[in-house]
Order: structure tokens, then sequence, then C-alpha cells
């Protein structure tokens, strides 16, 4: 994987690039291509946008401090919080994409692209699919195509209907048995994660974390830490302290990997008062020392 950790700049209208224009003045972008034209290797980085691949073609996809490789077509969903690479390993690349900008899907009414499982940082973004649903998935991808050349009027909209026509498609891909939570618990958990997610990736040395413990957390959404902690343990299964912990052990492992920054470096960065605490946090959760996993 590449030896960087640095964020890529904001998307920019360019040629085949949709703008909508929205009210209040806001400006939001979506743009829909042929993965034909994309390049086989991208950098490990964090992009300032949405994007959902249709992906035929075999890779590697390594994000945070795991790889998946793509063995299959795939429907894979990046968000913006979350760095990741893509290393093809087959000559034939084919397939569809779509990038959106966050003004594009935070319109009034437009929930499901917003709140969708898909969408939030620590969920497993890859989703196979069989020959028959990604024929289904082409054909949404083409009509996108041929929509966002068009003068219809109401475009966007359109547009926006077939990313949600997308999300559903691959929620239906998801396990039978997966939990449904209650909207209050939900939305709390949501904000909770996009405030964790917010701080990352960690992208220079004079970077350190301001919210580390759950009561920091807490303060900032403004409700009790209990209240806090027991939305998102309900929601997820995992305590406000265990989501922290492995949040701050993927960047610690995607540091140590993807940087050449040294460990007392990466301690500071992420928050840790001193070196010594910081390898004793990270060999009691994956007991390993920061040293021996760079090896």
């Amino acid at each position: 994987m590449p030896k960087s950790a640095t964020a890529t700049p904001v998307l920019k209208p360019s040629p085949g690039l949709a703008i909508a224009f929205h009210p209040g003045n806001e400006i939001s972008h979506f743009k829909v291509n042929c993965r034909e034209f994309c390049n086989k290797q991208a950098p490990y980085n964090r992009r300032d946008y949405y994007k959902i691949s249709l992906i035929i073609g075999r890779g590697l996809l390594h994000f945070e401090d795991r790889t998946i490789e793509i063995h299959q077509d795939a429907l894979v969903f990046f968000n913006p919080l979350v760095p990741y690479s893509w290393e093809a390993t087959s000559e034939k690349q084919s397939g569809y994409f779509c990038l959106f900008t966050p003004s594009f899907i935070h319109v009034e009414g437009n929930t499901l692209i917003r709140e969708s499982p898909l969408m939030q940082p620590g969920m497993d973004p890859v989703y196979f699919v069989n020959k028959k649903q990604e024929g289904h998935l082409t054909g949404i991808f083409k009509k996108m195509l041929s929509e966002s050349d068009s003068s219809y009027v109401h475009k966007y909209d359109l547009l926006r209907n077939y990313v949600n026509l997308i999300i559903h498609e691959a929620l239906k891909l998801q396990p039978a048995g997966t939990a449904k939570y209650s909207g209050a618990s939900r939305r709390i958990t949501t904000l909770f994660m996009e405030l964790l997610e917010r701080q990352f990736p960690v992208d220079s040395l004079a970077h350190s974390l301001k919210l580390k413990t759950a009561n920091d957390f807490a303060s900032q959404l403004g409700i009790h830490p209990n209240h806090l902690n027991r939305a998102v343990k309900d929601t997820t299964g995992k305590t406000l302290t265990e989501h922290i912990s492995d949040r701050l052990i993927k960047e610690a492992k995607a540091l140590l990997l993807n940087t050449n920054w040294s460990v007392s470096e990466i301690a500071y960065s992420l928050g840790f008062e001193n070196p010594p605490y910081f390898n004793n946090f990270f060999k009691k959760q994956t007991r390993f020392t920061p040293n021996s996993l760079r090896k």
C-alpha cells in the first residue's frame, strides 16, 4: 500500500460533472462514469465526496486496517470520512461509478441516503452481486449516464432517486437478521459516529485528537454520558469506550502501515500524553507492540 496519509482536494467541476443548484444557493456536484477510464491504482487517501462503484474486475480494497479481496462483481460504497486505496489485480476492469458531494444528498426529505447504514463509517462497504443483480445495477447506472447529459429540469431529483434505488438494492443484500433500531437511539448513535469519524484520518503531525473520552463526546453532543452510552450500545452492541478504542487502533494501524512517522509522533497525533501509554494501550488491544506490527 502507498506510504501516504494526506487528504485529497475538494472535488472540482470537470467535463462530465453535473452541477445542480438548490434553494439557498447551494451548489452540489454529481458525476457518473464508466470505470474503464479509472486508474488501476488509487492512493491511500480520504476523498471529499461519496462514491458508489459497481466493480466488474478483480482487485484489493484497502481501508482503515483491513484489506478486502474483490474476487467477483461487487457494489462498493465509499464514505468521505474513511480513507481507502484500490489495487487492481486483473487486467480487465469495467463497471460504473458515481460521485456526489454531501450537498447533493443533504436536501429536505432525502433521508434514505443520509441515514442509510451504507453511508455510515464502520459499516462493511462491499456487497458481492451475482450476474442477475449486476445486470440490474448496470441498467440503473446506464440510466444515470443518460440522465446526467439531459436537459430535463428535474434531472437531479431523478438522479437522487437512482442513488436511492441502488441503496435499496444493496439493503436487500444484507443478512435477513440485520437488527432494527429505534429512531432516537439510531440518530444519537449516528451523531456520535459522525463526531468520532470527523477527527480522522490523521494527516498531519500538527494534528491531535480533541475528543478522546466518553465524557468528551457527551459534552459535545449536549447529553448525559450514560444516555449516550446506552443509545450507542443498544444500537451497535458496543460501548462508547469500545468504539473509541477500536477507532484509535484502526487509525494507529493505518499510520503505522502507511506512513514513516515514528511511534512517538503517532502517539502524540492520536492524543496520547506519552508514547509508553500509547504502547501499553496498543499492546492491550492487539497483543502486539506498535513496532512489531510495523515490522
